[in-house]
This record gives structure tokens, C-alpha cells and sequence, in this order.
């Protein structure tokens, strides 16, 4: 079955991979690194393990979770830009997926708890 949100998370976990390995690599940033690259891949991980809830609560707890996450996500991408760590086009090439995620996860966060 097609799981665009199960998709999408997915491949923006791996663009946070990469993001995570150059700024490791190429600007020696440790700190907001990690940061980014644990709430970044944690949206995909939640959203999977949402899959398997043990309940309708559970999925939706799962689920909100993630969207915290991916609001947590933003603002490390955010807090990057703004201190030169990454360019403008590296922000403007995650922030929208990063912000698609959040509306795909609030959507179906409010179609969990109806």
C-alpha cells in the first residue's frame, strides 16, 4: 500500500543524514549536527512505529510525537541558517519538506483523534 507521509519521512530522513555528515565533515559542527540528525530521523521512526500501534491512542500519540519532531526539526534547520552554518539555498531546499511533513502529520494527528 502507498504511504506518501511513511515516504516522505523517509526521504527526508536520509537528506538529514547527508546534512548531518557535511556539517560534521565539511563546517566541524558536532552539537546542533546531532541535534538535527536525531529529531530529523525520528519523525520516520515514529511515523513507523505508528504503523503498529497497539491502539487508536497509541497511533495518535506516535503520531503527534512525530509532529513535534519535525517542529523540532525546523527550528535546528532554522537556528543552522542563522548562524551561517548552512547557506539560504541549503534552508530553502529542506524547510519545505520539513514543513510538508508538518501538515501531512497535523492532518492525519486530527483525523486520529475524530
Amino acid at each position: 500500500m502507498d504511504n506518501p507521509l511513511k515516504d516522505k519521512s523517509y526521504q527526508f530522513a536520509i537528506r538529514i543524514v547527508k546534512l548531518s555528515q557535511f556539517l560534521q565533515q565539511d563546517k566541524k559542527e558536532f552539537v546542533l549536527s546531532k541535534q538535527v540528525l536525531r529529531s530529523g530521523t525520528a519523525i520516520g521512526a515514529l511515523i513507523r512505529e505508528a504503523e503498529f500501534g497497539q491502539s487508536k491512542a497509541d497511533f495518535t500519540s506516535k503520531m503527534s510525537i512525530a509532529l513535534k519532531e519535525a517542529n523540532e526539526t525546523e527550528y535546528w534547520l532554522s537556528l543552522l541558517m542563522d548562524t551561517d552554518f548552512i547557506t539560504e539555498n541549503q534552508f530553502m531546499s529542506l524547510q519545505p519538506n520539513c514543513k510538508e511533513l508538518i501538515a501531512m502529520l497535523v492532518a492525519t494527528v486530527k483525523t486520529s483523534k475524530s
